[in-house]
C-alpha cells in the first residue's frame, strides 16, 4: 500500500520538486501523472473534499482553456468539476494526498502539513 499519491506533472517544476521531497522521505509513493490517467468527476471531488475548497480554487486560471471555456463567471461546482475532468491542464499540481487528506504541494513545504 502506498504512503502518498501525487498527481503530477513531470513537466512542472513545482510538481518535480514536491516529488523529490516525497522520495527524500523514504516513502511508497504511487505517481499518477493526471493529464495521462485523467482524475474522473468523482475522483476530482473527492478530493476537493479532503482540500477542503471549491472547485475554482482547484482551477488553474491563468491557462488558455480556462479562458476559452468563460469559466471566471461560472460557479456552478458540477460544471467547473466536469471542465477539469475533461480538461486536466485546468487541475493546479501537484496535489499530494495521504490517508484521507490532501494538500497542494505549491509551495512544496505545504506538504509538511500531512506528516503532523
Amino acid at each position: 500500500m502506498q504512503d502518498v499519491t501525487i498527481w503530477h506533472n513531470p513537466r512542472c517544476g513545482k510538481s518535480r520538486d514536491a516529488l523529490k521531497l516525497l522520495e527524500e522521505k523514504g516513502l511508497d509513493i504511487k505517481v499518477v501523472k493526471y493529464l495521462e490517467t485523467v482524475p474522473n468527476e468523482e475522483e476530482i471531488k473527492e478530493v476537493l473534499q479532503m482540500l477542503g475548497i471549491g472547485a475554482k480554487d482547484l482551477m488553474r486560471t491563468k491557462e488558455d482553456i480556462y479562458k476559452e471555456l468563460k469559466l471566471k463567471d461560472v460557479e456552478d461546482e458540477e460544471q467547473l468539476i466536469k471542465a477539469m475532468a475533461e480538461n486536466p491542464k485546468l487541475i493546479e499540481r501537484p496535489i499530494v494526498i495521504k490517508d484521507g487528506d490532501a494538500v497542494v504541494a505549491r509551495p512544496k513545504e505545504n506538504i509538511q502539513k500531512l506528516f503532523m
